[in-house]
């Protein structure tokens, strides 16, 4: 997640990155902490794998901190005005359905720190995000997926 450029995120996103990055300095390090002294009382350190899992999960905890801490430092708030209107943009929802199977799925725009496929939040960068930004309502995107080409019309933006 390296880099300089701005990342915009809703105020959800950035408030839920928020909370993960003081979850993972507070709770997780004081875990990982206790972890490693458990494991150190075990005895010998060359050939105690508790100590080792400890200790690689420290450096991932680690990482997954200055990771936050760069896009949090690097995050920019997309305003309300900026999302209103009639065009697909980063932080709408879009309501569509699918031509094929006449299902309605809605989704929101955000950016790929904020994506969460569970949540129906998909990035704007993948290939179903990408079809639909810039699109309208009564547009119909083709969107090339694994399983062949989706069409899906924009019932909604909201």
């Amino acid at each position: 997640m390296g880099g300089k450029g701005k990342i915009s995120l809703t105020r959800e996103g950035y408030d839920k990155l928020c909370k993960q990055l003081e979850h993972l300095k507070g709770e997780k390090r004081l875990q990982i902490s206790r972890d490693i002294g458990e494991a150190r009382e075990k005895g010998d350190l060359s050939e105690n794998a508790e100590y080792d899992a400890a200790k690689e999960a420290q450096a991932h905890n680690e990482k997954r901190i200055a990771d936050l801490e760069n896009t949090l430092s690097r995050g920019q708030i997309i305003k309300e005005d900026e999302i209103k209107g009639d065009k697909v943009v980063l932080g709408v929802t879009v309501k569509v359905r699918d031509k094929n199977t006449g299902e309605e799925e809605s989704y929101t725009l955000v950016s790929e720190e904020e994506s969460d496929f569970d949540a129906n939040k998909i990035s704007a960068a993948s290939p179903v995000g990408s079809a639909l930004m810039g699109k309208k309502a009564g547009d119909v995107v083709d969107i090339k997926a694994p399983a062949g080409i989706l069409q899906y019309e924009i019932l909604s933006i909201e």
